[in-house]
């Protein structure tokens, strides 16, 4: 089926904005007839005009030179809801979803596989169904969870929809532990009018003089000034045990545009993307890292870290955020600090994800250096994941850092998964992201990835560490962490937050080890690993009960099953504490949001 995705441009005097214009068609007639009467949604397609969009790799077309590569919230911001036709031309009717039950091998075992949504809730108030809920993110502070996720009923929901449906960002709040979840809907945004709050979610959590707030981040998207942004709902706990339920306030810009362009009349600015969470418990700080695509880097995306200060936990207060100002953003602001400027041969950085040493107060930040260029040899530069150090020093709470950049970097060759084929994944090209966490048990801040370096082209799981502060490798070479060896089998996004309380990583990714050369898809994790580890562990564990079948689901979202998953260790005292695992899951034929948990061993 031919698909268009169709921007809707914005009107200044209409409050009541379609914010996403998308047709598929059968032939020409229909196609006039939608255009004369364009659908009513509440999520509109490249609002502001934004030239970024003009410059990603439209939906059903292989890589282009000059395109840039982005997050599921871009696209979902440049082109709407999106049909999966790619999975579908794949699907065989031979491969049906695993009802496996068998034990799960490895160092423990998780428990229930849980959906953190409600298939009931993704329904618009004029009774439309909505398939399109993945790319997740967890935080736990037992028996507290908070699981968020893309919901597409955003797209189709209108303004003022119950549970704020109308928002792209989901999220699910459970209080016996991750055993089951309350879907609330969308995140609140009271300005929903002017606004809308576009995905992409990380989730923190915070424990401070007895009470547990929760923070989820997303792509904000203001329709009304030029800029772009990023925000952060500020959620507590209210009630305890199972009565327990969670409040959360309105969207606070954490980071605006710093770069803006005019021409004659009409001015566009830079795009934020791919924003992410990290939490100093101990100096009260909320980190978040992000790419900003602007026109004065040629768009190939500049590392950047913001700042919040949670002296007020329920209502923090953000640097290069305009003081958390929603309908007012004034001036561009200048990033709060910068890891990584533009690349001179407009090469393009993606994928940054920071880490808090909490005994130091210091925060890591890794991307990917020449992701999607790369496929076009861009400027003759290798692909590479890069680890950057910023010490404590340099994070004051002030409109920008006194600091230039970073004290230390160091980068990994990696070899990319850019044009792997991934049966029943509707994206191409694939990431390869790394993940990071700090051990301070081990000196050591730990980054991992999926690369293709190995001699299996859908990827290993790879772990490089390195001393913290000095970034000097810990291993002469990257360590494979999935304990296969089979050659054609898919180790894909893998997700690592933080240590036990032993200071060990918990990794986990998709996995198709039980069912090679299928869409067949499992989540496994290496637990209870040594950041100074040289060898494979021998043995991972599956997480799911359920195998479930990628080449059989229906999604309107690009990619179905998102490009990260997550994880996050709650510390025990008397144990290594409890691994809690997020994933988008198609079991049920629709890629939902689940989880599952597990006792960590010392």
């Amino acid at each position: 089926m031919l698909e268009i995705n169709t921007p809707v441009q914005c009107c200044r005097e209409n409050h009541s904005i379609p914010r996403f214009f998308w047709l598929p068609f059968a032939s020409l007639l229909v196609l006039l007839l939608f255009a004369l009467a364009p659908v009513e949604t509440n999520a509109q397609g490249n609002p502001k005009g934004n030239p970024i969009c003009g410059k990603l790799q439209p939906p059903g077309t292989l890589p282009a030179p000059g395109q840039l590569g982005a997050s599921s919230g871009a696209r979902m911001f440049c082109f709407g809801p999106q049909s999966t036709n790619a999975a579908r031309t794949l699907r065989s009717p031979s491969l049906t979803a695993s009802t496996s039950t068998k034990s799960n091998a490895g160092t423990f075992n998780f428990g229930l596989n849980v959906d953190a949504a409600t298939p009931a809730e993704d329904i618009t108030p004029s009774g439309v169904s909505i398939q399109g809920q993945s790319e997740v993110s967890i935080a736990a502070a037992s028996p507290y969870v908070v699981e968020a996720w893309n919901d597409g009923t955003g797209f189709f929901a209108p303004c003022g929809s119950p549970n704020n449906k109308e928002e792209l960002t989901g999220f699910g709040f459970s209080n016996n532990g991750g055993a089951s979840f309350i879907d609330l809907g969308g995140l609140p945004n009271a300005n929903c009018g002017s606004s809308i709050i576009d995905g992409d979610p990380s989730v923190e959590v915070y424990q401070v003089g007895g009470k547990t707030y929760f923070y989820i981040s997303s792509i904000f998207i203001p329709f009304f000034v030029p800029e772009n942004a990023l925000s952060v709902t500020a959620c507590q706990v209210v009630g305890s045990g199972g009565s327990a339920t969670l409040a959360c306030g309105q969207p606070i810009v954490a980071a605006i545009s710093s770069d803006c362009e005019s021409f004659d009349d009409f001015t566009f600015c830079s795009f934020l993307d791919k924003e992410f969470l990290s939490i100093d418990p101990v100096n009260g700080r909320l980190y978040m890292s992000y790419t900003e695509f602007g026109p004065s880097t040629g768009f190939s995306g500049v590392i950047e870290l913001a700042v919040c200060d949670l002296s007020n936990p329920a209502s923090p207060t953000c640097s290069n955020g305009s003081n958390g100002s929603i309908t007012d953003f004034g001036a561009p602001a200048a990033p709060y600090f910068v890891v990584a400027p533009g690349d001179p041969n407009f090469c393009e950085n993606e994928g940054a994800y920071p880490a808090v040493d909490r005994g130091t107060g210091d925060v890591y930040v890794a991307y990917e250096h020449d992701w999607f260029s790369g496929l076009f040899n861009c400027g003759g530069e290798t692909t590479q994941n890069v680890m950057n150090y910023i010490p404590a020093s340099c994070l004051t709470l002030t409109p920008t850092s006194p600091c230039a950049g970073p004290a230390a970097t160091q980068a990994v060759n990696i070899t990319s998964l850019e044009v792997a084929f991934i049966p029943g994944y509707n994206r191409l090209p694939a990431n390869d992201f790394p993940r990071i966490a700090v051990s301070d048990s081990a000196g050591t801040v730990s980054m991992v990835w999926n690369d293709a370096g190995r001699g299996n082209q859908l990827g290993d799981i790879l772990l490089q560490s390195f001393n913290l502060g000095s970034l000097a490798p810990v291993q002469a070479a990257p360590v494979k962490l999935n304990s296969d060896s089979a050659i054609g089998t898919l180790h894909f996004l893998p997700a690592l937050r933080n240590v036990s309380s032993t200071g060990l990583l918990n990794v986990s990714w998709f996995d198709r080890r039980l069912h090679p050369n299928s869409g067949l898809t499992d989540v496994y994790a290496a637990t209870g690993v040594d950041p100074r580890v040289t060898s494979t562990p021998k043995s991972n564990t599956r997480v799911t009960n359920v195998s479930s079948n990628w080449l059989a689901v229906s999604s309107i979202i690009i990619p179905n099953f998102g490009d990260y998953t997550d994880n996050y260790v709650v510390p025990g005292k008397a144990s290594g504490g409890r691994l809690f695992v997020a994933w988008s899951d198609g079991r049920i034929s629709v890629p939902q949001p689940f989880e599952s948990s597990g006792g960590l061993k010392k």
